[in-house]
């Protein structure tokens, strides 16, 4: 055997949560071409079951104490860490998040290593690890699920009733084949008086909202520019058999405070503070909101509390469903006010109480927040996410943790996202201490 043997944690933080970050076929050919040695932990609901491993010759056990190395997808829980383990898995952890916390403190007491699939980046700070665009494919599916949900609760007949949440599929292909057909009434029938022109609206361009995009695309769709929107909604030719699309770059979601320069892309990420939000121009002429981009407290919001109570007090506006897609709690939907999870995708956000109403029914636009949503699609995001996990495994199976960071032999992406080494936080990471 080459370097340390590696133990795959079974998923245990969600009931919904069936991937895996190595399925059977990957781990076979890291055994015989790497001669690494791997064991599945034992899982009775994970998508790739543990016949599947064993009959690929993988040991599948209870037990991982004898794996130095950890692999999994979501936070491990704090009683199961064990001192001086290297993990490596989805920690968010890299805003401060209060929620994992404890999980870090309880980590750098342990003396663990922890890397974090988020922040294996190539030297431009592109990620290289992550689950593509599945969770734009499994979120624009429940967007459009929750979408026939709330017109059906006003009375509104439609045929986005006939679309189901993306984890009620067989596969990606069964939910693809569904929504084709929605788009064959769509353009056969027409959509129902009261919602024409239904408009989607993508904050967004990225891996995320492509995938989102892909599935919207499989019914009839004319793209338009943000500039066509308000025109849009005075034509009296406005078709109702197709849906209206638009993408919103960040050019269009701000503007700078000092009105005689120029958007300057660069300059918004490096000094976010010299822009001002202006997506509120848009939200009037929304149906949809589906929200794909990456945000942090120095950007301003897209969508904040004050402008959806405004938008609601003259009672039910356009906008029915915001598919908050990145689910950033408050962050940019500021009435994205709690995660979800599959079993109970939806609530309507209540402007006037504040509060957050399971379901569909009730004042406020429907918000779809799961924080998990490739888990809806499981096994083929874990097999895209395998593919490409795979490639690094054997670096990280034989780097040597027992010297220090700086002489560590991990290949660059990978040593970028190493937050804790051997229970101290890395240079690039030292931020959180004032977190923990």
């Amino acid at each position: 055997m080459a370097g340390h043997s590696i133990g795959i944690r079974r998923e245990d933080k969600y009931q919904w949560e069936r991937r895996v970050p190595l399925i059977p076929r990957d781990v076979k050919e890291l055994v015989e071409k790497d001669r690494l040695e791997i064991v599945a932990q034992r899982s009775h609901k994970r998508i790739f079951t543990d016949g599947e491993y064993r009959q690929l010759g993988i040991e599948v056990a209870e037990d991982l104490s004898s794996c130095p190395i950890i692999v999994g997808i979501k936070e491990i829980p704090i009683p199961v860490l064990e001192k001086r383990k290297t993990y490596v898995f989805f920690s968010h952890t890299i805003k401060g998040q209060s929620y994992n916390m404890a999980m870090l403190s309880r980590m750098l007491e342990l003396r663990c290593t922890l890397i974090d699939y988020e922040k294996v980046t190539d030297e431009d700070g592109r990620r290289l690890i992550f689950f593509g665009n599945y969770a734009g494919l499994a979120g624009m599916i429940e967007t459009l699920w929750a979408l026939g949900k709330r017109l059906a609760w006003e009375g509104i007949g439609n045929p986005f009733e006939e679309i189901d949440r993306a984890l009620d599929y067989r596969d990606l292909a069964a939910a693809r084949e569904a929504i084709r057909m929605v788009g064959k009434r769509v353009k056969d029938e027409g959509l129902p008086e009261e919602i024409t022109p239904l408009v989607v609206g993508f904050a967004g361009y990225g891996n995320v909202s492509r995938g989102a995009q892909e599935i919207l695309d499989l019914l009839p769709v004319r793209e338009i520019s943000s500039q066509d929107l308000a025109s849009l909604a005075k034509e009296q030719t406005a078709l109702n058999n197709v849906l209206y699309k638009v993408v919103f770059k960040e050019e269009n979601m701000v503007k700078r405070v000092d009105s005689r320069r120029p958007f300057d892309l660069q300059e918004y990420y490096q000094h976010p503070e010299r822009y001002r939000g202006i997506f509120k121009r848009y939200l009037a002429h929304l149906s949809v909101l589906v929200n794909a981009i990456y945000w942090d407290t120095v950007y301003p919001r897209l969508v904040t509390k004050a402008v959806v109570k405004k938008m609601y007090e003259k009672g039910q506006p356009r906008l029915r469903v915001i598919g908050d897609i990145s689910c950033d709690v408050e962050g940019a939907i500021e009435c994205t006010v709690k995660a979800t999870e599959p079993g109970d995708p939806v609530y309507v956000y209540d402007p006037v109480a504040d509060r957050a109403i399971s379901g569909v029914e009730g004042d406020g636009p429907v918000i779809m927040a799961v924080d998990i949503l490739p888990a809806e699609l499981p096994r083929e995001a874990s097999i895209y996410f395998s593919g490409v996990l795979k490639s690094y495994i054997p670096a990280i199976a034989q780097a040597d943790f027992t010297g220090d960071f700086v002489t560590c032999q991990l290949p660059a992406p990978i040593k970028r996202a190493v937050i804790a080494y051997r229970g101290e936080l890395t240079p690039e990471y030292s931020y959180l201490k004032k977190y923990l």
